[in-house]
């Protein structure tokens, strides 16, 4: 093959990985600009440097008398190449200069001879020359070679990486020697339960038919009661193959807090429920810590759980007032239950044991107890008499006091008037808590209070709660002290985010910063004995118990 038609396959395949690329050419604009240009420039120079070097003897050559021998052998036209095609000549043309040069020339008569037309590019090339070269080339070969392979690994997605070869299909015996890969035989997929789920429709989200879904969900009953499922709580799906290499619902499984995993598996007859349990070590806890910021961030800086500290500031949040009363340099002292798997991890936290706070030198203390004939166990101070009073005077956890009881400038209509309760501020969605046992006078929209609530408690008591963003309460309903009964909002006359809070006696507001509140049951007797022995106990394992402590600070 001669350096002609080398340089013309050159050309062509850098063309065939332009045209094969050139959507990443339409995606690029300022590719397509430059290669362009380099392809024009290129082009440019090269005729120039044509001109001015070869084209006299290139038109000497043609001018000059060309013979053939006889009889004249037909030249083969070359073959198009992908990426261009020649245009189609007349079956008597003459043979191309570069074979007239390797023709014997002596004794022949000259014949007529005519210049031929270069082959030209299709589509998006058309008309741009490919061979309007002398005998031999010339300084135009090197110069277009570099232009359109410049151009083609421009365009192209990995100029670097070679075509890849066209794969052949397989016969038959050869796909049959091929090692199978089997399918495997079950499968497991976690579903997370999204808002507003049901168990039914989770297993359906999951990939369960209808029918299965809700079978496996009524044997889970049993076992589990399916309003406890918490939002994005992970629910594990196993399934196994059938014969006919479908997918069937073999079991069901989740988490029931830390120490219990239930679950329902398909049986011959239907699916059968199962629960198991985890074994955890309980071991005592202490955490001690000054405060020179907060309380919360004092206690945040020692490690007391979240849990525990959420606890800690219920047990003394009947009898302090944390916006007021806590100041730098008091301190506290928590014992707690904690409970490690047989790893080693802390897998969850348990109750408060005793805990004791240091308020301007004056310390509270209180103990875990259970008397004789009680369901639960409450907390005691050393004297046995109980914590829990008929009211909170903080209904909200983490809330800092931003207006009091009493007259003052309305935020809104600009004039003096009297605050018939005490405002907290916290964020949008923080919970509220019933300040104390009693039924549900009021849930709803009640004017500038916006959504509101109004709870009936015994001895001539109401509180109520103002300004929320949702209401978790209805009327008529019995709450329990501390339950969730809403939320923190701006609705009604608010200008951000609070909770008014109302303490109503003989229904007129009092200030429930300065009320005296009833106490709950006095220990006496055997009781207070019985009392009295559980608190030597605790104190003596808080003494032997290694205290994490810090010194919190503002950072």
């Amino acid at each position: 093959m001669s350096e002609h038609s080398e340089s013309a396959l050159r050309r062509a395949a850098a063309v065939r990985s332009l045209r094969m690329n050139r959507l990443d050419l339409l995606a690029n604009p300022y590719a397509l600009l430059l290669a362009g240009v380099a392809v024009i420039g290129g082009s440019l120079l090269a005729y120039q440097a044509l001109e001015r070097h070869d084209a006299p003897r290139r038109l000497a050559t043609i001018d000059a008398p060309l013979a053939t021998p006889a009889p004249t052998p037909m030249v083969a036209a070359p073959r198009a190449t992908e990426g261009y095609m020649p245009v189609p000549q007349p079956q008597s043309r003459p043979a191309a200069p570069a074979d007239i040069a390797e023709l014997p020339t002596a004794g022949v008569p000259p014949v007529e001879t005519r210049e031929m037309e270069s082959p030209r590019f299709v589509g998006p090339l058309a008309g741009l020359p490919l061979e309007r070269l002398p005998p031999g080339g010339s300084l135009l070969d090197p110069l277009l070679d570099r232009a359109w392979v410049f151009g083609a690994q421009l365009f192209s997605a990995n100029p670097a990486e070679p075509e890849a070869p066209a794969s052949t299909p397989l016969d038959d015996a050869t796909q049959a020697a091929l090692p199978v890969v089997p399918e495997p035989a079950s499968v497991i997929r976690p579903i997370a339960v999204g808002r507003g789920d049901t168990l039914t429709r989770v297993l359906q989200r999951g990939g369960v038919p209808e029918e299965q879904a809700y079978l496996a969900a009524t044997a889970l009953a049993d076992v589990f009661n399916p309003r406890r499922l918490q939002l994005g709580q992970e629910i594990t799906l196993t399934f196994n193959r059938s014969e006919t290499g479908g997918l069937v619902l073999s079991q069901v499984q989740l988490a029931d807090g830390v120490e219990r995993t239930v679950g329902v598996t398909r049986q011959a007859e239907g699916f059968s429920s199962y629960e198991t349990t985890v074994q955890l070590d309980r071991a005592p806890a202490r955490v001690t810590a000054k405060i020179t910021d907060s309380l919360y961030q004092a206690a945040l800086d020692a490690g007391l759980p979240m849990p525990a500290l959420s606890e800690l500031i219920k047990l003394f949040s009947y009898d302090v007032d944390f916006q007021r009363e806590v100041q730098p340099g008091d301190s506290f002292d928590v014992l707690y239950e904690s409970y490690t798997d047989d790893t080693g991890k802390i897998a969850k936290t348990g109750r408060i044991l005793s805990a004791a706070m240091t308020l301007s030198g004056r310390e509270q203390r209180y103990y875990l107890f259970q008397p004789q004939g009680e369901a639960e166990a409450d907390y005691f101070n050393q004297k046995g008499q109980s914590v829990r009073k008929a009211l909170l005077r903080t209904p909200i956890d983490g809330a800092r006091l931003s207006s009091g009881f009493g007259r003052r400038t309305h935020p809104i209509l600009g004039y003096s008037i009297m605050h018939k309760g005490v405002d907290f501020a916290a964020p949008t969605g923080t919970p509220i808590q019933a300040a104390g046992s009693g039924t549900i006078e009021k849930a709803g929209w009640n004017g500038g209070y916006g959504n509101y609530v109004r709870i009936r408690h015994t001895n001539g008591f109401s509180t109520a709660y103002a300004h929320m963003s949702r209401i978790a309460a209805k009327p008529g309903t019995a709450v329990r002290q501390g339950q969730v009964i809403g939320y923190v909002g701006s609705t009604g006359m608010s200008t951000g985010a609070h909770l008014h809070y109302e303490v109503l006696q003989n229904n007129q507001q009092v200030n429930p910063l300065s009320l005296r509140l009833p106490t709950g049951r006095n220990l006496e007797g055997r009781e207070l004995k019985r009392f009295q022995t559980e608190m030597a106990r605790l104190d003596d394992e808080a003494d032997k118990t290694p205290a994490r402590s810090w010194l919190a600070s503002r950072n």
